[in-house]
């Protein structure tokens, strides 16, 4: 069943497209399933650069209310992909899970806490002690229970350009909790096609095949997204992904074994 359960808005600022546009854009592709989960809005509207501002949310969850109005035929859950920042873990708990029932949050590192400061984990995944702040900062992730998945674990090849051993052991780090808490990790579409583009240049990027390598080798389940920023994008990367997985050996997750239908 084509499905896909990572993709955004024009609201998070860097992507574009209304949820009905996703929803109508889903259809047309034949999916059955689609999540929608832009960029977490924040109470203290933090990194509003890259993610929609705190007063825009109401807005959100009504565009994700007329796009399942106008595709009955789509089962569409409201998400959204949040940063693992634990102070923001009572928000995602009460409000966004609780008080405004969202079906599901995807955890994501795009930040790091290095040296007393946020700093982005595109440009400073660089040095093994950042290594290890984000290997701690996705483990506290997966073991909050608060995400469905993990999105775009193996981000560090943005970082490095050649495998390591200390890469090989945070990857293994990362994966046994994973497997530990049967939380998934995110094969990532938009990555294939930063690799195509030769967005970073010569850097590996994402998916970093070594790492799942490595995740093959720990055990635990994979989730293959678009990580859509556009309607037209919403199964690019797809097929790459799931070719990754099949060849080595993952298994799989959907919406439907992460309980999310219901």
């Amino acid at each position: 069943m084509l499905e896909n359960l990572h993709c955004h808005t024009k609201l998070c600022r860097h992507a574009s497209g209304e949820p009905l546009d996703l929803g109508l854009a889903a259809v047309k592709g034949g999916a059955r399933v689609l999540g929608i989960s832009d960029h977490a809005a924040l109470p203290d509207d933090r990194w509003t650069e890259v993610r929609m501002h705190f007063k825009d949310l109401g807005r959100y969850e009504a565009g994700i209310e007329l796009a399942r109005a106008q595709c009955p035929e789509l089962r569409i859950l409201k998400g959204f992909e949040c940063e693992g920042v634990p102070e923001y873990f009572g928000y995602y708990q009460d409000e966004l899970l609780g008080q405004r029932g969202f079906d599901y949050l995807i955890g994501a590192g795009h930040y790091i806490f290095l040296d007393g400061h946020w700093e982005s984990a595109f440009s400073r995944l660089d040095s093994p002690k950042a290594m290890q702040v984000y290997t701690d900062q996705l483990v506290l992730m997966i073991e909050s229970g608060l995400f469905a998945f993990i999105a775009h674990p193996d981000l560090f090849g943005c970082g490095f350009d050649h495998w390591s051993p200390e890469l090989s052991a945070c990857t293994r780090t990362i994966a046994q909790a994973a497997k530990d808490r049967n939380v998934p990790l995110e094969i990532n579409g938009n990555g294939f096609r930063k690799q195509a583009s030769g967005f970073y240049g010569a850097k590996p990027l994402y998916p970093w095949r070594p790492f799942w390598e490595e995740v093959a080798q720990v055990g635990c389940l994979v989730i293959v997204t678009a990580d859509a920023h556009s309607p037209k994008e919403l199964f690019e990367g797809l097929p790459q992904g799931q070719k990754l997985a099949k060849e080595l050996g993952l298994v799989e997750a959907n919406a439907a074994s992460l309980g999310l239908l219901g």
